[in-house]
């Protein structure tokens, strides 16, 4: 929606921006990382509980090597304690890219000549549906720019015209969004269409920094976006995604920003961001930013386990922005959440390629990502590493959402959900998606998590979900 003053002051009074910047940089001045006080740190976060800023800060202080490898090992214990081996997979999905915003890091800029402008319409919408369901994708996130014309109904229709396409055995179970920052009655409407997660990143919390890269558009207002996801929780939407983008600022900085931000949340609304996502700065077509803050392979797999260990019950996503290789290392830091046979450009998933392995043309897209694998090849990847492939939605189908998310997994608990529900939509995609090798491969992994279930009347439960889907049932969870 476009930002309208008046209607921050009369809904949105009492919401006022939380980010303080002389008391993050104190945190990160003035707090010692002695041997001690990191591993003592990591102690409590393995018994699952969320870290304080100056606890932060301890870690992010950490610079003696034993040290950071016990961090980044911490980091790989608590996510299999919380969510067990499994990885959820989702496909980013463009939808326009018209904007209004002049964002120095971003080609969707509105100075960028260059950049072929694109809505899709309804028919091409589902074109693109039809084309991800039909390599076994579950899960989308609707990607917009910032312009007038991508409302809140617009998004609403899009939304729904999305749950509505059927190809074959495939269908979208969640839906997310990725848009610009409404008012309360705009995010309501969203919500009515019966949206997943709604992510507005921060970019960087740093003040002047923002204005130095927001050049122009409604996005330059700091507090309206700083703000936005507490009018979502004044919504009814309750599943909320925050980011940075690292490479605008110092990544130290941002990290705790996004710790203040969480305990912000948990303050004012009794429940965390369902997710937080990390991505870098990538090449972008007119891209113009000095480079000071890039932030290095090192400090990337760093400040990842870092943010694991911060606010253990949330999902941390890992774009494909990132290249394979680098992915593949920082999923055992604790990401939960990846993209798979991801294409950003406008209209991609449906297009016919000329040729394999194609060459993306830079002006088409937003930034350039860097892991081009197929679905499947991520597939493949993730089930040799032994994890287990996820396309499960059952929480947000039960309601298990915000506060009730994490009455289950602070404790826990949710890994008694997570990894059942990710083997069954593992062996829907098996039998309804997957190459021959694909499929041998992947029932050797079900039988071996299958053998690790110690409850006799759970995994008899489980086996007999099992047969069902072999049988042609689908979408059955616990």
């Amino acid at each position: 929606m476009i930002f309208r003053p008046e209607k921050l002051k009369i809904k949105d009074q009492r919401m006022k921006p939380f980010i303080d910047a002389d008391e993050i940089w104190g945190y990160i001045n003035a707090t010692p990382a002695t041997k001690e006080k990191v591993r003592e740190v990591i102690a409590k976060s393995l018994d699952k509980n969320r870290l304080t800023l100056e606890e932060t800060a301890v870690l992010i202080n950490a610079s003696d090597p034993e040290l950071i490898e016990e961090i980044k090992q911490g980091a790989r214990t608590l996510k299999e304690r919380v969510y067990g081996q499994r990885i959820v997979l989702f496909a980013p999905l463009y939808v326009g890219n018209l904007c209004t915003n002049n964002c120095v890091y971003c080609g969707f800029k509105a100075s960028n000549k260059q950049l072929k402008r694109v809505t899709l319409n309804e028919e091409d919408l589902i074109a693109q549906v039809k084309a991800l369901e039909d390599t076994g994708q579950k899960r989308l996130i609707l990607v917009y720019g910032e312009h007038p014309k991508y409302d809140a109904k617009f998004i609403a229709d899009s939304v729904r015209t999305v749950y509505s396409v059927r190809s074959g055995p495939g269908e979208i179970r969640r839906v997310n969004i990725n848009a610009a920052p409404m008012d309360i009655d705009g995010f309501r409407m969203v919500k009515d269409a019966k949206i997943g997660t709604y992510q507005i990143f921060q970019e960087t919390y740093h003040e002047e920094t923002y204005a130095k890269v927001h050049m122009g558009g409604m996005k330059r207002n700091y507090e309206w976006r700083l703000t936005a996801l507490d009018r979502a929780q004044e919504a009814g939407i309750d599943d909320v995604g925050i980011g940075a983008l690292f490479g605008l600022y110092d990544w130290r900085f941002e990290v705790l920003s996004l710790v203040r931000h969480t305990n912000h949340f948990e303050a004012v609304y009794n429940v965390g961001p369902h997710t937080i996502s990390f991505p870098r700065i990538q090449y972008a077509s007119q891209l113009n930013i000095d480079g000071t803050h890039l932030v290095t392979d090192e400090q990337f797999t760093r400040l990842v386990a870092i943010l694991r260990l911060a606010v253990p019950y949330t999902g941390l996503i890992l774009t494909a922005r990132e290249p394979a290789a680098i992915r593949d290392e920082i999923m055992q830091f604790g990401v939960s959440q990846i993209d798979g046979g991801t294409n950003i450009e406008m209209g991609g998933y449906a297009k016919k390629k000329e040729k394999e392995n194609e060459e993306q043309d830079i002006d088409l897209e937003q930034f350039q990502i860097n892991d081009n694998r197929t679905l499947n090849e991520i597939m493949d990847e993730l089930i040799a590493n032994k994890y287990i492939p996820s396309f499960c939605t059952a929480c947000y189908r039960l309601g298990r959402t915000g506060e009730h998310f994490m009455e289950f997994s602070v404790p826990g608990f949710i890994k008694r959900f997570c990894q059942p529900n990710a083997i069954m939509t593992l062996v829907e995609y098996l039998e309804d998606y997957a190459p021959p090798e694909t499929k041998a491969r992947g029932y050797e992994l079900v039988s071996e998590k299958l053998d690790e279930i110690e409850d006799p009347a759970f995994k008899a439960n489980l086996l007999d979900k099992i047969g069902q889907l072999k049988a042609g049932k689908r979408d059955l969870y616990f």
